[in-house]
């Protein structure tokens, strides 16, 4: 069973801290159904530190399904990647791992990362230089809607271009990119009319008046601007009379935020009470949902690329309203789960001073997003008449949601997403099994051997014809000598054992010299590794005289 090691960092898992980002909330999602739903008899932790692997150990074991072994993973080790099978990254930042890999088998084991936004020039430089690193058809970049694709291939494209007219050739990367949405654990979500009731109480609403919840990041520039959906509220309130409670669950960003959304509600939709919950404790992010008769997300921001909010509010039974933006097209279906809006930005060239401003570091990406956001207009009429309908027709709320609900179990749940994942590292591993190997050439042309790279720079090379023989610090005594000093020392993990140096010696004052091929012949049968540290022992013992050249 083909598995894949979990490249960890406790900051791309942790919804604990006090900016919880939707990377994060997907990242602990992840873990908890690696735990659960994982087929595979053993689980793999990737890290530099075995502090952090214990750290992952004592995370993933209240989740875990039966005594599984969770084996440990340091980083460089290939072998142990290699049993893995796959290495995966929860971000697209595996370039700098292909090209670790090169440095062994690069039919070892494959790599595995995940978009989520794309919209920084950071992010952007990575996607583009995977036309020049050394991924492979059997490694994946996973884009979590058809949306984020399109971009990917869009800005490969673009960059291939480029490099055609500059360079007279097109690159073409091999890697695979594949559509597997994220998940949410959809039992989670069930429904619960007394932790709903209670919430309700405690936020002084009435049985019979309307909820309608967001949740998420309360940003204007890099989640939902909320004076749309303050518009749409505002119409809908007066359009049904009804008592409507708009409850946004998040947190601020800053102070300015807090006190524009506040201000912007009470300016733009007077007529709804407007309430205000910290998204992050989770006795919110769980209960919420249960407190709401509608979800609502009007997403304008170019750094959304799911939205996973809409998948959660599905699996609570929530009929949803979005704005019809990047993932949300293929996550809500139009009047059967709920509703999406229509939304609208200029043609293009109509953007490009911004980029160019923020590309030279004048705008920085907060503001260079909020600009763009400011583009991004939403159906406020068309949102007014989902919220309307929804409003009126307590029987269309209850069939959405139910509708939602069945979508998510059956197309986002974690158990059937962990199935793709496995999925596609099995077809991983089957493309590793079928490679040719790869035509040797120079592993890595800006971090390549000094020996090879530097070769000009000596006299001479270590080659082996030459002939060695003891040099005047062989002596045991003056050997220990050197031996006993860190600055002589220094790197003996390195090379070859004390051991065998000592028996090198022996052998050549038995003999009074020995060639090079005849000393790797005795000490170095078994295998490439230890020729490598004889040549770099030889090296060094000619360093401080205890060999000599025999000319």
């Amino acid at each position: 069973m083909q598995t894949a090691a979990i490249f960890y960092q406790t900051e791309g898992f942790d919804t604990r801290g006090q900016r919880l980002m939707g990377r994060q909330a997907a990242g602990e999602g992840f873990l908890k159904a690696i735990a659960r739903y994982s087929s595979a008899p053993s689980l793999y932790c990737y890290t530099q530190q075995k502090a952090v692997f214990e750290e992952f150990c004592q995370r993933i074991r209240p989740w875990m399904n039966g005594d599984r072994k969770i084996n440990w993973v340091p980083s460089g080790n290939f072998s142990a990647l290699q049993e893995a099978g796959t290495l995966y990254r929860p971000d697209p930042m595996i370039l700098d791992l292909a090209w670790q890999r090169r440095y062994g088998d690069s039919r070892a084991y494959s790599l595995c990362g995940i978009t989520h936004t794309i919209a920084s020039k950071e992010t952007m430089k990575t996607l583009g230089d995977f036309l020049t690193a050394p991924v492979q058809p059997w490694d994946s970049l996973i884009c979590t809607s058809n949306a984020v694709k399109t971009m990917v291939e869009t800005l490969l494209g673009n960059w291939a271009q480029y490099l055609e007219q500059r360079l007279g050739a097109r690159p073409k990367t091999q890697i695979q990119l594949p559509v597997i949405p994220l998940g949410v654990d959809c039992d989670g979500f069930t429904p619960n009319r007394e932790i709903g009731t209670q919430l309700r109480t405690s936020l002084g609403i009435a049985p019979n008046d309307i909820v309608v919840l967001f949740v998420g990041r309360l940003i204007f520039h890099a989640k939902a601007h909320p004076v749309p959906m303050y518009l749409a509220m505002e119409k809908a309130a007066k359009a049904t009379n009804a008592k409507l409670h708009l409850i946004q669950a998040g947190w601020f960003e800053d102070q300015q935020q807090e006190s524009n959304f506040k201000e912007s509600a009470n300016l733009f939709s007077p007529t709804v009470n407007h309430l205000f919950v910290d998204g992050r404790r989770p006795e919110i992010r769980q209960g919420i949902w249960s407190a709401a008769d509608i979800f609502i997300s009007l997403a304008d921001n170019i750094q959304e690329t799911f939205g996973l909010t809409p998948i959660e509010a599905m699996a609570a039974g929530l009929p949803v309203i979005v704005s019809d933006w990047n993932g949300y097209k293929e996550t809500v279906r139009h009047e059967v789960d709920g509703f999406r809006i229509p939304t609208l930005m200029p043609p293009a060239g109509c953007a490009l001073d911004f980029a160019a401003e923020y590309n030279y570091d004048s705008l920085n990406y907060s503001t260079y997003i909020g600009h763009v956001s400011l583009m991004a207009a939403v159906d406020i009429d068309a949102c007014a008449q989902a919220l309307t309908t929804l409003i009126a027709r307590p029987e269309l709320r209850q069939r959405m949601g139910a509708n939602g609900r069945q979508r998510a179990k059956e197309v986002y749940d974690w158990q059937v997403v962990i199935g793709a994942y496995e999925t596609l590292w099995k077809e991983l591993s089957e493309r590793r099994a079928k490679a040719k190997p790869l035509p040797s050439s120079i592993v890595n042309p800006l971090c390549d051997d000094p020996c090879r790279v530097l070769n000009h720079y000596p006299t001479e090379i270590l080659s082996p014809q030459q002939r060695l023989a003891l040099g005047s610090m062989a002596d045991p005594q003056k050997l220990e000598m050197i031996r006993a000093q860190w600055m002589t020392n220094f790197g003996a993990n390195k090379r070859s054992p004390s051991i065998t140096i000592d028996q090198l010696l022996e052998i050549i004052a038995q003999k009074e010299s020995l060639t090079v091929a005849e000393i790797i012949s005795r000490f170095a049968q078994s295998g490439p590794v230890a020729q490598v540290y004889l040549y770099r022992t030889l090296t060094y013992l000619l360093k401080f005289d205890v060999l000599r050249i025999d000319k």
